[in-house]
């Protein structure tokens, strides 16, 4: 008798083991959890590039980072790896497909591209500035008769 209590014991504390392993592992990495991580994985396959902000998606498994020169990044987590890309403006297609949706289409990663739900309005047109390259820090401080015309 003794020894049945002690089987059923092992196999219960295995069953349990094995629960805590599976749900520890089924749950995806979370890239934008930290912005921290993001900053560290971006910086370390691009090492030149200095962050200004980071956004993530509502799901926090990708994460688009506004760089220094007008240039953008996004960094898509694959399970327990990190898909890092920069992004020059004229290299990615956007479009709205939504309120806090946009549609991205990376051309020289089309993998990579697809639908991508932000928290809210205001960080998925903050995103979709910096992916057309719209936002240009240099000509934000210049007199507004300057602006657009040729030099």
């Amino acid at each position: 008798m003794l020894w049945t209590i002690t089987i059923a014991c092992l196999l219960l504390a295995g069953l349990v083991f094995r629960q805590n392993f599976r749900r520890r592992n089924e749950e995806p990495e979370m890239a934008g959890g930290d912005a921290g991580l993001a900053i560290l994985e971006f910086g370390r396959a691009f090492p030149g590039e200095a962050i200004r902000e980071v956004i993530a998606t509502a799901n926090g498994r990708t994460v688009f980072l506004r760089l220094h020169d007008g240039k953008a990044g996004c960094m898509h987590a694959h399970g327990h790896h990190f898909a890092c890309h920069l992004i020059e403006p004229g290299t990615v297609r956007v479009a709205g497909a939504g309120p806090k949706r946009l549609s991205v289409q990376f051309a020289n990663a089309a993998f990579e591209g697809g639908t991508f739900e932000f928290r809210d309005e205001r960080q998925a047109a903050e995103v979709s500035l910096w992916l057309l390259g719209s936002f240009m820090p240099g000509i934000a401080g210049q007199p507004s008769q300057v602006v657009g015309q040729p030099s």
